[in-house]
């Protein structure tokens, strides 16, 4: 994941793998920064991105709703978050192509890489 913005960003991913979905966070990305999120081979196709800009406020979200939490977290599954004490939070997809390494770069205009209201 790169961060092509002049902010600090906090990025939170979510997949699926053989138990089923995951999501996980937060890393920060300094700015201009990049950093690797998961180690090897990527195991799923579809992947899924939330990110938050600290600095000018603001986040990069989509249409996957998935569960996080303030605070670094690894949550199984994506159903009943409020009822299991986490947040919920929209995520965009992103297809991988089935390649066994992918960046993401999120930038400070929609349409670099990741959607930005």
């Amino acid at each position: 994941m790169c961060n092509t913005t002049s902010s600090r960003i906090g990025v939170s991913i979510g997949y699926r793998d053989a138990q089923g979905w995951i999501t996980e966070g937060w890393w920060n990305i300094s700015p201009r920064g990049c950093e690797t999120l998961l180690r090897g081979t990527l195991a799923a196709r579809f992947y899924y991105v939330h990110a938050v800009d600290y600095d000018k406020g603001g986040e990069w979200t989509g249409k996957s709703v998935m569960c996080v939490r303030n605070k670094e977290f690894t949550i199984r599954g994506i159903e009943d978050c409020l009822a299991r004490g986490y947040d919920r939070a929209g995520f965009f997809e992103v297809d991988t192509g089935e390649q066994k390494s992918w960046t993401i770069q999120l930038t400070d205009t929609a349409g670099g890489g990741a959607p930005r209201p």
